[in-house]
């Protein structure tokens, strides 16, 4: 088995950033003891030099190896420099125990707020996915943008402008779970087999409506994919429950 949670839009500031609900957070995600923490981006609000350093210094709180890809916001103000020096690689591969395989891809620009990855990391991107598919892999792509547009959010504006071939990348190579956040909406979106999971925000004061500040948690066993929607503080319930894809 393994267990995963899934964090996104911290928003680091003096502005959009709820201490109190951060670190009740990281209260209940270390209690759960999680094999790995993915983060998807937005990890400050403006992307200045020192709400990175305030960044870090809260993340390292987290007890659970964390892996972070970057937002819309972090790319600002110079912050995908920053991001590299403070925080770690914008796009990786990580591969446990041989046949579990995440990869995270940066889908920011400098200071722009809609989604991009490119056709060089794409390259990359199919590259990794068909080494994948060929040891036959459990697979986990995690980005900030979403590839799917998010109910309840208003007029789309800001998926990804190559969205398009992404999710068909995506999609052909069955991968098992697509990652990402930016909206502050949970959701859960199954394209063949392929489920699509957006994450609230953690801790930031940016709430649509009456959502509330929340984490994903995956439980991944050889059959099945339970997915819980945390609520900090709050409840805990059942998001979803799926069997994995047969080789």
């Amino acid at each position: 088995m393994t267990l995963i949670a899934h964090i996104s839009d911290l928003h680091v500031s003096n502005i959009s950033f709820d201490e109190e609900i951060f670190m009740a957070a990281v209260a209940e995600i270390n209690n759960l003891q999680p094999d790995m923490i993915i983060l998807t981006g937005d990890i400050t609000d403006t992307g200045y030099y020192k709400e990175f350093e305030q960044a870090k210094r809260y993340l390292e709180m987290f007890e659970a190896p964390l892996f972070a890809i970057p937002g819309n916001h972090d790319a600002r103000n110079l912050g995908y420099q920053t991001f590299e020096e403070l925080v770690g690689e914008k796009s990786w591969k990580l591969t446990m125990d041989g046949d579990f395989t995440v990869i995270g891809i940066d889908s920011s620009s400098p200071d722009v707020d809609g989604g991009h990855v490119g056709r060089p990391q794409h390259m990359w991107l199919e590259h990794q996915l068909d080494e994948c598919v060929i040891n036959e892999n459990f697979i986990i792509v995690a980005l900030h943008h979403h590839v799917v547009p998010i109910p309840q959010t208003g007029r789309e504006r800001n998926v990804l402008n190559d969205a398009g071939d992404i999710l068909d990348t995506l999609i052909t190579h069955e991968v098992d779970l697509v990652l990402s956040g930016h909206k502050h909406v949970p959701k859960i979106w199954k394209l063949n087999d392929t489920l699509i999971i957006n994450a609230g925000s953690l801790c930031s004061t940016k709430l649509r409506g009456k959502n509330k500040n929340s984490y994903n948690v995956y439980n991944i066993t050889e059959d099945e994919i339970e997915i819980f929607l945390n609520e900090v503080k709050g409840e805990r319930f059942l998001f979803g429950k799926y069997p994995r894809n047969k080789l």
